[in-house]
C-alpha cells in the first residue's frame, strides 16, 4: 500500500500543476482588480462552526479525532470559515469587507463511492457586510470577469432566488411543501402531478413548474401569478438585479426558480454556473447570498449581510484544457550551465547562481548521468545537447575553471 495514495487522493503532476497554477493566478489578479483582499483561514475547524450553517451534512465531513469534547473537521467548504474568522476579527467594520481566497477542501463521499474524490481545490470570494441589489450584481459581474478572463466557453449562469421562492411555495400544505420543491428542483413533473393536493394547487405547482428560461419569459409567467406583495417585491428586486447586470456585461443568464441549494442557507439569489465541454455538463462555479449566516458565528449573535461564490478548479481545469490560453507544457528551465571539467565545478555553480540573480529566469546545472558517484563532465558534448534538446533547453553555458563562460543557443 505504501506505493498508492489513500483511495479519494490524488497527486498532481507537473504540467498539471502549472495549468491549476494559472488558473488560480489569473482568477487572484481578477478578485485584485475588483478589489478583493485574500484570507487565509484554518484547514482545521470545529464540526459545530462547519455546521452552524445548516448546509453541510455532518457525514460529509472528515472526522479528526480530538482530545477534547468538541470534534474536529477539515472544511468541506470556505464560506463558514470565513464567516467566523470575519465575525470575530472584522465585525466592527462599518464597510463592506472584500474577501478573496484559493484553498483546498475535503468531502467525504458516501460509503457507496469507495475511491471517489476527497479533495478538492477552490477559488472564491466573499462580499461580507454589503446587501441589497448592487452587491448581488457586483458577486454576479465578477464571477462573469472571471471567466471571460480564463477563457471559459459554452456557459450559462442559472440564477435563482432563495427567498422568492419560498414565498412561491408558502401556499403549499407544510407536510407538502419540500415534495413540491424537491420536484421542481429534479425537474420530476410526474412525482409532481402525482401529489395529493386539491385541483387549483395542482395548477398553481404545474405553473411554478415552468419557472425557469429567459428571464423575460419568467418574469412574464410570473406576471400572470396572483402573488402577493411580498413575492411582488421580491420579483422586482430580482428583476433590477438582473437588469443592472445585463446592462453592463453580456452574461447567459438561465432564471431557475427551482434553484435552492438549501433553505437554510441561501437567502437571496442563488446561482450555478454550468459548462457544456465535450458532450458533458460541468459545474464551474455556484453561489449566493447568505444574510443568516454569519449571526451564527458572532459572539453576541450579531447579523450581518453576505454574498459569495466558489469555483471548483478540477471542472474548470477540465472544461479548459482544449483552451490555448492554458499552459499545454510544464515551464521549461532557460540555461543549462555545463563545468567543462571537474575543476570548473565550483565556477559552474556560481555562474548558475550570477544568472539566477540577475535574469529571474530558471537555470539548471549539468549533474551528469544517474549514477550516485557521477562526475558532471561524464557525458560528451554531444549527450548534454541532446539532454537539454529533450528537455526545451534553449540555452548552453559551458564554464571553464577560471570561470570563462561561452554561451550556446540550441
Amino acid at each position: 500500500m505504501i506505493h498508492q495514495p489513500p483511495a479519494g487522493a490524488r497527486d498532481l503532476l507537473p504540467l498539471e500543476v502549472a495549468q491549476k497554477s494559472w488558473i488560480n493566478d489569473t482568477l487572484q489578479q481578477v478578485f485584485q482588480r475588483w478589489g478583493y483582499q485574500r484570507l487565509v483561514t484554518s484547514t482545521i475547524e470545529w464540526l459545530d462552526t462547519l455546521m452552524a450553517g445548516g448546509a453541510i451534512e455532518s457525514s460529509t465531513v472528515i472526522k479528526l479525532q480530538s482530545n477534547s469534547e468538541n470534534t474536529l473537521g477539515l472544511r468541506p467548504e470556505l464560506t463558514a470559515s470565513i464567516a467566523r474568522a470575519a465575525m470575530t476579527r472584522m465585525s466592527d467594520n462599518t464597510f463592506p469587507q472584500r474577501l478573496c481566497y484559493r484553498a483546498n477542501v475535503f468531502r467525504n463521499p458516501p460509503t457507496s463511492h469507495h475511491g471517489k474524490q476527497l479533495e478538492f481545490h477552490q477559488a472564491g470570494v466573499e462580499l461580507l457586510f454589503a446587501g441589497g441589489k448592487l452587491a448581488d450584481a457586483e458577486i454576479i459581474l465578477l464571477l462573469t470577469d472571471c471567466l471571460q478572463e480564463v477563457g471559459l466557453e459554452n456557459w450559462h449562469l442559472l440564477l435563482g432566488f432563495a427567498d422568492l421562492t419560498r414565498s412561491l411555495l408558502s401556499p403549499f400544505p407544510t407536510e407538502l411543501r419540500q415534495k413540491v420543491r424537491d420536484c421542481m428542483a429534479n425537474l420530476d413533473r410526474i412525482t409532481l402531478e402525482s401529489l395529493d393536493l386539491e385541483a387549483k394547487l395542482q395548477k398553481y405547482a404545474l405553473e411554478l413548474f415552468d419557472l425557469r428560461g429567459k428571464p423575460a419569459d419568467v418574469f412574464a409567467k410570473l406576471a400572470n401569478l396572483a402573488l402577493d406583495d411580498t413575492a411582488n417585491e421580491l420579483v422586482n428586486n430580482l428583476k433590477s438585479v438582473i437588469e443592472l447586470v445585463e446592462h453592463t456585461a453580456i452574461v447567459p443568464i438561465i432564471l431557475d426558480l427551482s434553484l435552492v441549494q438549501t433553505f437554510d442557507y441561501y437567502t437571496g439569489i442563488v446561482f450555478e454556473v454550468i459548462c457544456v465541454h465535450n458532450n458533458q455538463f460541468y459545474a464551474v462555479a455556484q453561489g449566493g447570498r447568505y444574510d443568516q449566516l454569519l449571526g451564527l458565528y458572532h459572539p453576541q449573535g450579531k447579523n450581518a449581510p453576505g454574498v459569495g461564490f466558489s469555483l471548483n478548479l478540477e471542472d474548470l481545469h477540465a472544461c479548459l484544457l482544449s483552451n490555448d490560453k492554458i499552459p499545454q507544457t510544464s515551464p521549461k528551465n532557460d540555461y543549462l550551465v555545463i563545468a567543462e571539467n571537474a575543476e570548473a565545478v565550483t565556477a559552474a555553480f556560481l555562474a548558475a547562481q550570477k544568472l539566477r540573480q540577475t535574469t529571474n529566469l530558471r537555470v539548471e546545472i549539468n549533474l551528469g548521468d544517474r549514477s550516485f558517484a557521477a562526475a558532471p563532465c561524464d557525458r560528451t558534448p554531444e549527450q548534454i545537447r541532446e539532454y537539454a534538446q529533450n528537455c526545451g533547453i534553449p540555452q548552453l553555458v559551458w564554464v571553464k575553471a577560471n570561470g570563462d563562460q561561452a554561451i550556446e543557443t540550441l
